[in-house]
């Protein structure tokens, strides 16, 4: 970003205090970073599996599955937990811990019991132990080139709508019981099996003899009995899916998301974990990650040319190796497999953002142009992304736009939840752009919307625009 726009950016220092490789690279995080809390991570593959393996159970407990949100908490603790405003979130380490899809539909089915029982939040416990916003990620690492731009101290500290207080849910033993029927009779309505929900139980039964500091967070929130795992048993044994096993479609696709995470979060377990001497998919997957998460960008693409060849229809593996140019300053290179991975999965926002962060980021001013044209396409599906508005206020402020740079900014904090902030920006964006113009009124709300002073209040009665028309 320019001179022009560091102004604000100056004020702005403390409250953009974490940096974006520290959220990126979990595994080697530092316990001061670690404190600062999990990250919330968006990968759109990882995503399709999820509710692949979720949406039949939000349907089963009558929940309308475009409503709810699955929340991929970068967190190697295992936990889950459910909250208001139908959003339901899983830790990486559980998703790692889980061996099966059956064990993990389990849980899923069990954090859709809470849900559809409505279940009180103890909010006093989740503002003790809420989730304190980090960063919103993209395709588990595309951001990180943005390390390296001369604004990075200006990093993206979460998604409001998403993070708020989410935090430690304390459930009573009822309200357990209640969801792990409600999960048996989810689970038995899909024509799935209960029983990988009572192995993910047995497997952690141990933890009903440790003191509370000592176990897993999930099961402090959700506690563990023997009684309640025996009851369970009983009542998925006697069902007539008991016996149902999971698909090789399904099979296949958790290896393949657990062979992704491990690749991101842990490369070097990755690395021996999944053997040279192993050919199969999940496992090169897996160790092209971790060589480019290890910074050894041409072994990770010669593995991924290998497994174009079988896949060329695979929108992630050409999504990965753009995003492995792109990150190592082949920025030309980048463009194709990014359009490859787009074509591919034109209605999938998070692959379009990688695009047009390829295009703003060269010297001809048509490719900025198409660019900004493909960050827009991203916002129509996404359009609380504050990510790509990030990226659409550096275009503008590349092409002299200053008072769209501002107003996306502003979008920009907005959507994150820092309302002092968005002000700030949208105010300095009302002062560039032409007055009534659509973006002059979109600043305007912005400013009525994010707790505007008394003297911001006047300044607007002296237009007349104090009368929000607040709109997206």
């Amino acid at each position: 970003m320019t001179s022009r726009m560091l102004w604000a950016e100056k004020r702005l220092r403390a409250f953009c205090s974490v940096t974006v490789v520290a959220a990126l690279s979990l595994s080697a995080a530092t316990p001061a970073a670690a404190q600062e809390g999990p990250s919330l991570i968006r990968d759109t593959e990882i995503e399709e599996i999820l509710h692949r393996d979720a949406d039949p159970l939000f349907e089963a407990a009558g929940l309308d599955s475009k409503t709810v949100r699955i929340l991929l908490v970068g967190d190697k603790s295992l936990n889950a937990f459910a909250t208001q405003g139908l959003m339901m979130g899983l830790n990486t380490g559980l998703i790692l811990q889980t061996e099966t899809p059956n064990q993990l539909k389990g849980v899923i089915a069990h954090e859709t019991g809470h849900l559809a029982g409505g279940h009180p939040i103890r909010s006093a416990e989740m503002m003790r132990a809420g989730l304190k916003p980090m960063i919103l990620t993209m395709g588990l690492g595309v951001l990180a080139a943005l390390a390296g731009a001369p604004d990075a101290g200006a990093v993206l500290l979460g998604n409001a709508s998403y993070f708020g207080t989410l935090g430690a849910l304390g459930y009573s033993r009822d309200q357990e019981s209640r969801a792990d029927q409600a999960a048996a009779g989810f689970l038995e309505a899909t024509g799935q099996s209960g029983r990988g929900l009572v192995e993910f139980f047995d497997n952690f039964r141990y933890q009903e003899v440790f003191d509370q500091a000592r176990r897993f967070a999930y099961f402090r929130s959700h506690p563990l009995s023997s009684e309640r795992i025996e009851t369970l048993r009983s009542r998925v044994e006697r069902q007539s899916h008991y016996d149902a096993v999971d698909s090789p479609a399904d099979l296949a696709e958790h290896q393949i998301m657990r062979a992704k995470l491990e690749g991101f979060l842990n490369p070097q377990v990755a690395l021996m974990k999944y053997k040279e001497n192993d050919n199969s998919f999940p496992a090169r997957y897996a160790r092209s990650i971790a060589y480019y998460q290890m910074k050894e960008p041409d072994r990770a693409l010669k593995l991924i040319e290998g497994l174009l060849v079988d896949n060329a229809d695979n929108p992630y593996l050409w999504e990965l190796k753009g995003q492995i140019l792109f990150e190592f300053n082949r920025v030309e290179q980048a463009e194709e497999p990014q359009r490859r991975s787009v074509a591919l999965k034109p209605d999938a926002p998070l692959l379009r953002i990688n695009l047009g962060q390829t295009l703003i980021n060269q010297k001809e001013p048509a490719k900025v142009e198409e660019g900004v044209r493909e960050l827009k396409r991203a916002l129509r599906n996404d359009s609380d992304n504050a990510v790509t508005w990030r990226l659409l206020a550096q275009a503008y402020d590349k092409q002299g736009k200053d008072g769209d740079a501002r107003l996306a900014t502003a979008e920009q904090y907005f959507s994150m939840g820092a309302p002092q902030e968005a002000r700030v920006f949208a105010m300095r964006a009302r002062e560039l752009l032409t007055k009534d113009t659509p973006e002059w009124r979109r600043a305007t709300d912005i400013v009525l919307a994010s707790r505007p002073s008394n003297q911001d209040l006047k300044d607007l009665a002296k237009e007349g625009a104090t009368q929000s028309v607040f709109r997206r």
